[in-house]
């Protein structure tokens, strides 16, 4: 099974917006590992809106 395109461009888009990362960076991680990122900014984003 192939992860669809538009999620991942939506992720690589998350963490790049948030943490300045290069594209290349982004995708070359682990799909597990980019989700972890991704709950983690949003934890941190909640956090600093409240």
């Amino acid at each position: 099974m192939t992860y669809a395109a538009d999620r991942l461009w939506e992720e690589v888009a998350y963490v790049a917006y948030y943490l300045h990362w290069a594209f290349e960076s982004i995708v070359d991680l682990e799909h597990p590992v980019r989700r972890r990122l991704i709950s983690e900014i949003g934890h941190i984003h909640t956090r600093l809106a409240e």
